[in-house]
Order: structure tokens, then C-alpha cells, then sequence
């Protein structure tokens, strides 16, 4: 690092340096040349408050002065709490902080990825690296205000990844010829699959798929999780199209109106499917079994030919009419529409390809790492995460259409020996019920979001299968990761911690947050609670077909989340509510997931029961409605316990407006469907 931040800049740099190092018979005779200030945390008070004076005489004197201050080299991929030394340093000291970022030094020989140090393969040859300096802040900037400057200037160097990133397709293309037998995906009905065969089945798929896309800038995609629904979305990046994944849990109508907003005319599907789900698909029908039947033998020749072809002769002959760009549009992604109508999320090639770039970083993966696919692919993280990262990353995948199905999940989960599991709360709690602990044996990282994990959730899953859930959270406009919890590391001198219970973990390489108010917009202190911005390069283009909307949520290049989150000293995220989920009550804000904690603690019960709404109140402006799933004899003990719980008064809600339903009304990316919940809300409780 500081032969790099030397070659950046004609001035010379005086470091500070560990004293264990600066001994080291190698670097000794070159840290006394460059003058180097060694420092250490075994020091006496007196010894080390004489070290930083020092730095600080060296300041005065007009030297630059380099302080790391994570003070130990990142084991985890992600930026480390700063620690305070430098704020004694400049103590009595009228000079500028300038913040520095070293980037895309993760992944290279010097780095712990894969927990390696030199031993391994550097992703790229000749290995890229970025030095940027940001704006001198004051000599009072706190720890946290520089961490929070280099965070931000992250975001802005991240655009420098253009020059190696490659469209989507074109670095599918160069995973599957670079490793032609390296297996990459299976399912129930191709039990194991080659990249090679990959790569000529997406081929002839798309030689099949040509005549009938042709003139469509956009094509829909009804097919679960699976190879076949893999390989369709493949196809269609090799041919220019923009892939649309539809919602086969939404109703006709949405469906419908989905195809109408994306303006498509056709809709790849399969007959087995259509059979299941039983939704008309909007547009022109093709099945994938009429598709892939039948295969002559001029285009299983012709599929050959085209692999051997270079990526743009590639292109072209397949009807590409120029070059694909990284700000090409790469998907369009419906929101889940839980709080209302869903609205089509434009992401680039960059967007996706950075936001996998960002989460391999957190996420230390090897070569023999294998995804258990269970999340759709019209679901952001399905799309990202199911799709596109493993071929990418070098892993595999094995798909599975029904992520409730826990006794399937397991035994593919043992057959397989799966590593990695990336599902939601609701997944988990059908799987620690329905799984043997000895099928999830082969599980090293467990990764779970959409929805905030309950901690009764958490202990089950540990306690049953020996293993940490680590939380994550993301937004569909967001490509979708925005922070997750991860592995610690812990070493003799070192800890590093990579996860915190009830946290959602630190941001993602090269995502800068904010934490503002709702009202005004302006900046609050670490730990109080306000609405989550979030910067980067994964941040998408903007809504389809609405420019209103886009203008309303993307102000400077922050996206507004619409979520209540707080930031610890730490770096660490903490997801409270979202805006929408609050009730204003005789002036007061209520958060509506609290009180459904409080009332599953005060029943007991595992699975979610509750599920709380706001509805018009003409005396308080709102009240509070609650949904529920129990038995009277249940709800009665419940109610009886809520008196005498720490909740406000006024967050109770009144015993009166508990309503039983059937069955509480899910999306099928596992979240409760917040839209449903309020218009039964509104219908069983109307205003007095």
C-alpha cells in the first residue's frame, strides 16, 4: 500500500508503520529510508503519546504524513472501523485530512481473498489498481467523518471498473470457454452440466429463438428457477434482447399489465409449468419443450461453429447490431410490489456486473463452492445472485422451482453437498422444521434478506443445524445487495467482525450511505435512527417509462430506500422499519414491525402470526390493526400479556381491532404481501 501511494504522488510520504513490521530484517534498511514512524499498540501510554507527537511535529514541519487507520490489513473484503489515533495526532495541528482510497487491491496476490496471501492466481494480469483523493477535510474530521469521506469516494472510484468490467454476457461467454469442463448448473431434470455443453446448449437456443425475437427489443421469460429458464436468459443476451422475468405468483392482471409496461410481445414459457401455475400469458406463447425438440444435426454443427467464433463475430452472427456497452439496459426487473403497484426497475450491465464485483468481494468464494437456486429470477437477488454470479464466480448451481419444498431442499442440499444457501426468513423456518440436521452437514454460509430476520428464527436455525445465519438487505433498485453480515476472522492478534446480531451488516465495497432525516434531508449522528441513502455503482438507471417516479427516489445520485435504519460506531447497519410501515398517531410515529415483534415474544410461536397495518383513525389520524392466524383461547393469553409489555401505550394496539384470518398473504419472494394486509385491514376494520 504505501509503495502505491507513492507512485501517486511526486511529494514524500512519511508513514506510520507497525512496529513488528518496521523490525523485519527485509523492511527495516527501506523504512528507515523513507523515514518511516513506527508505532505500537503494546507501547506504553508515554511511549506511544511521544510516537504521535512526533507524526504530529512532522505535520507541522510540512511533511505528509500516512496514517492507515483500520490498523490491521482486512481479512474480509470490507473496510475496517477506524481507529482514533490520527485524531490525537492532529490534536493542536492546523493542516488538512486528506482521505485516500487504495482500490481493487481485493482479489490480487497481496490480498486475503480465499484466505491466501500470494499463493494464488490474480483475476486479472496485468492486476488493476486505483489511488483517488478526496476533498481535505478539517484537522477536527472525527474517525467516523473520514471513514465516512473514503466510503463516499469509494462509490465515485468504482466507476474507474468500467475499464476491465464486461457486459454480462460477454464475461458468461469467456467463464464458459476459459473452463469448458468445470460444472455449472443442474436441476431435477439435468442432473449435472458442464460449461461447454452450456455454452452449445444456449447456442442452438438461441439459433431457435431468433426468427421468432426478431424486431423485440424486450422478451418475457414465465420459467422457474431451472436450467432451462438459465439457459433462455443466457440466449437472450447473446442476441441483443433484454430478458424480462415474469411474476408467476402475480395474478393475470399484473401479469398482464407487467408485459403491457415492458411492451412485450412474446413470452418463453413451458407447457409443464403453464400446467402448474395456470396464469394466461400476455403476448404470443412459446413453449421451451416445442424449442429444444428435435435438434438437427446442421445446428448442433452450426452451435459448434459459433463457439469457436470470437465474442463480436459471435455476436453478429447471431443478429446483434452493434457491440454491447456496460450502460446497455441488461433487465427490467418488476418490484415485488408489496406496499403497491410494482414498477419496472431498469438495471445495466454495469449495474448487475458491479453489484456481483461488490458481493464476491464479501463473500470469500472457492472454486468448489456450489448455490442452492431457490430464488426466482424476476426476483432482483435471483436475477444477481441465483444467475449471473456463479457462472461468473466460477461456482455452481443447483436449481430448485419451490423453495418451500423442504424435504426436496435437503436431499439436494446432501446430494450435491451444497455450501451455500441464500434464501429468506420464511424459506428458513419451513427447513428447520422439515430438515434433518445431517442434510444441511455440507452448508459453510447461510444468507438470508428480503424481509427483516426474527431472532427466534435465527437461534432455531443455529441450534438446530450448528450454523450462523448471517442477515443481508437489499433493494430491487439497488441490483439488489446493498450490505450483508459475513463471516468473522479471528486469528492470534487479530479480530475482525464481519457480522452483529439484529444488523444487517456493513455496505458493500463501493456503496457509500447516508443517514438523513425524513423531513429535512440533513445528515444525523451515528446511532440515531433515520431514512437510508445508499450511492453506488449498482444504483439502477431509473423506473421504465417513468420519469416522475425515477425524480422522486434518485436526488444527486442517492437513492432513497424508504427505509429507517441507524449506522454503530462500528460501520454497521441497522434496519428498523420502512417509512411506509409507520403510523402516525396523535402526532407520534409508530413502528408497525416492533409491535409484531412484541406480540410473537408474548405468544411464543415460531412461525410469523401477526401482521400489523395503519388505517385511517378521524381522532388520532391512524390506528392500529392487527392481523392475525391464532386460536380465540391463544390471542386472549396474548392480549393478556400485552397490558404488562414495555411497548408505549400508545403503541398497543386496541384489543378490538385483532382480526383472525385464514392464512397470512405471502409474495412469492417470501415477503408478506404489505399490500393485501392493508386493503383486508381497511375491509375488516372500516372507520367508525
Amino acid at each position: 500500500d504505501a509503495l502505491l501511494l507513492l507512485a501517486s504522488t511526486d511529494r514524500h510520504i512519511r508513514f506510520l508503520m507497525d512496529q513488528e513490521w518496521y523490525e523485519q530484517q527485509f523492511l527495516k534498511p527501506f523504512a528507515r529510508m523513507l523515514r518511516v514512524i513506527p508505532v505500537s499498540s503494546r507501547q506504553r501510554p508515554r511511549e506511544l503519546l511521544q510516537t504521535l507527537r512526533a507524526a504530529g511535529d512532522a505535520i507541522r514541519a510540512g511533511e505528509l504524513v500516512c496514517v492507515f487507520a483500520e490498523g490491521q490489513i482486512t481479512r474480509i473484503g470490507r473496510m475496517l472501523p477506524f481507529r482514533r489515533g490520527f485524531e490525537r495526532i492532529m490534536k493542536g495541528v492546523e493542516a488538512p485530512i486528506l482521505p485516500v482510497l487504495i482500490d481493487n487491491v481485493w482479489g490480487s496476490l497481496f490480498s486475503s481473498e480465499q484466505g491466501k496471501f500470494l499463493w494464488k492466481w490474480p483475476r486479472r494480469n496485468p492486476y488493476p489498481v486505483t489511488v483517488s483523493y478526496g476533498r481535505p477535510l478539517p484537522p477536527s474530521a472525527t474517525a467516523l467523518t473520514v471513514r465516512q469521506a473514503i466510503q463516499e469516494l469509494h462509490s465515485e472510484a468504482y466507476q474507474l471498473h468500467r475499464a476491465w468490467l464486461l457486459p454480462l454476457h460477454r464475461a458468461w461467454l469467456r467463464a464458459m470457454r476459459r473452463h469448458p469442463l468445470r460444472f455449472v448448473m443442474a436441476d431435477a431434470r439435468v442432473p449435472r452440466l458442464r460449461s461447454g455443453a452450456a455454452l452449445l446448449k444456449t447456442l442452438f437456443l438461441a439459433q431457435r429463438l431468433r426468427p421468432a425475437w426478431r424486431g423485440q427489443d424486450r422478451v418475457g421469460i414465465l420459467l422457474p428457477p431451472s436450467v432451462g429458464g438459465a439457459l433462455v436468459n443466457f440466449a437472450a443476451m447473446l442476441l441483443g434482447k433484454v430478458p424480462v422475468n415474469l411474476n408467476y405468483t402475480a395474478s393475470n392482471e399484473m401479469l398482464a399489465s407487467c408485459a403491457a409496461q415492458a411492451g412485450l410481445q412474446t413470452v418463453v414459457t413451458s407447457r409443464a409449468f403453464l400446467e402448474k401455475v395456470r396464469l394466461e400469458t400476455p403476448g404470443q406463447t412459446l413453449l421451451l419443450e416445442d424449442l429444444a425438440a428435435r435438434p438437427r444435426p446442421w445446428e448442433k454443427l452450426r452451435a459448434l461453429g459459433l463457439s469457436l467464433l470470437p465474442a463480436g463475430r459471435m455476436e453478429r452472427a447471431l443478429g446483434r447490431q452493434r457491440p454491447a456497452r456496460l450502460d446497455d439496459v441488461a433487465t427490467v426487473i418488476f418490484s415485488s410490489g408489496s406496499t403497491g403497484h410494482p414498477k419496472g426497475v431498469v438495471l445495466s450491465h454495469f449495474n448487475i456486473a458491479a453489484n456481483i464485483e461488490q458481493t464476491r468481494q464479501i463473500v470469500l468464494l472457492y472454486p468448489r463452492d456450489r448455490l442452492l437456486g431457490v430464488l426466482p429470477f424476476f426476483h432482483s437477488m435471483g436475477f444477481t445472485v441465483g444467475l449471473w454470479l456463479p457462472p461468473l464466480a466460477g461456482i455452481g448451481v443447483i436449481y430448485h422451482p419451490n423453495p418451500l419444498e423442504a424435504q426436496a431442499i435437503g436431499s439436494l442440499v446432501r446430494e450435491y453437498a451444497i455450501t451455500l444457501l441464500v434464501a429468506t426468513p420464511t424459506f428458513l423456518q419451513s427447513y428447520i422444521r422439515r430438515c434433518a440436521p445431517e442434510e444441511f452437514g455440507s452448508l459453510r454460509f447461510v444468507l438470508t434478506g428480503a424481509e427483516k430476520l426474527p431472532e427466534r428464527i435465527a437461534r432455531r436455525f443455529e441450534d438446530r443445524f450448528g450454523l450462523k445465519v448471517l442477515e443481508g438487505y437489499g433493494c430491487t433498485e439497488c441490483a439488489p445487495v446493498v450490505a450483508a453480515n459475513t463471516g468473522d476472522y479471528r486469528a492470534p492478534g487479530f479480530r475482525q467482525v464481519g457480522a452483529k446480531r439484529g444488523k444487517i451488516g456493513h455496505p458493500v465495497p463501493g456503496l457509500a450511505v447516508r443517514i438523513v432525516d425524513p423531513d429535512t434531508r440533513e445528515p444525523l449522528p451515528v446511532g440515531q435512527p433515520g431514512l437510508l441513502l445508499v450511492r453506488g455503482p449498482n444504483i439502477m438507471q431509473g423506473y421504465l417509462n417513468s420519469q416522475e417516479k425515477t425524480a422522486a427516489v434518485l436526488r444527486d445520485g442517492w437513492y432513497e430506500t424508504g427505509d429507517i435504519a441507524f449506522l454503530d460506531e462500528d460501520g454497521f447497519l441497522e434496519i428498523t422499519d420502512r417509512l411506509s410501515r409507520f403510523s402516525k398517531i396523535a402526532g407520534e410515529m409508530v413502528p408497525h414491525v416492533r409491535v409484531e415483534e412484541t406480540l410473537q415474544e408474548l405468544t411464543g410461536r415460531e412461525e410469523q402470526v401477526f401482521a400489523v397495518a395503519g388505517v385511517p383513525d378521524a381522532r388520532k389520524g391512524e390506528r392500529l390493526v392487527v392481523l392475525h392466524t391464532l386460536p380465540e383461547e391463544s390471542l386472549r393469553e396474548c392480549l393478556a400479556k400485552l397490558g404488562a409489555s414495555r411497548l408505549p401505550n400508545l403503541w398497543k394496539p386496541d384489543p378490538r381491532h385483532f382480526y383472525r384470518i385464514d392464512a397470512l398473504p405471502y409474495l412469492g419472494t417470501g415477503k408478506l404481501d404489505m399490500r393485501r394486509i392493508r386493503e383486508l385491514a381497511l375491509a375488516l376494520s372500516p372507520e367508525p
